[in-house]
């Protein structure tokens, strides 16, 4: 219980701007899509969605730099060997990756368009099968100020 409230701590002091600007030169496309099927099931299939967008956004020569270097912050730290949470650590393991990815998304969701969406999607379905229901998912974009 001591480390869940420790974990619970550090969470509370993440601050995913910081962890994205120093997390920028991690990222690779080899890395993330390994960690994406090392993790996928455990991170859920929100979050891995999400990022799916992020990675897809990323890719879009429609995107501005600005926003590419904060999509690379975010899955930069989603590799990251060393976390502020411990991946390995069940059901807290995956909060500070997921913070800092929802963070990112809501940074970037104006450069998320149907095409990356799309993309998020397929990639998404060809990862998990059957087992996700693409009609489920939290569409970012819908109910938001910033498209």
């Amino acid at each position: 219980m001591e480390k869940e409230k420790t974990y619970q701590d550090k969470l509370k002091k993440l601050n995913p701007k910081k962890a994205i600007e120093q997390s920028r030169k991690y990222f690779s496309e080899k890395a993330y899509g390994d960690k994406l099927l090392d993790y996928g099931s455990r991170i859920g299939t929100k979050i891995v969605y999400y990022s799916l967008l992020l990675y897809y956004a990323f890719k879009s020569p429609a995107t501005p730099k600005k926003a590419k270097l904060t999509i690379a912050g975010a899955l930069g730290y989603l590799i990251l060997p060393v976390d502020l949470i411990p991946d390995f650590i069940p059901v807290v393991g995956f909060t500070d990756d997921s913070a800092v990815i929802i963070y990112a998304v809501y940074q970037v969701l104006s450069h998320i368009d149907d095409e990356v969406k799309g993309q998020a999607k397929a990639r998404l379905k060809k990862l998990f099968g059957d087992a996700v229901s693409l009609d489920e998912l939290e569409d970012p974009t819908e109910n938001s100020d910033n498209k």
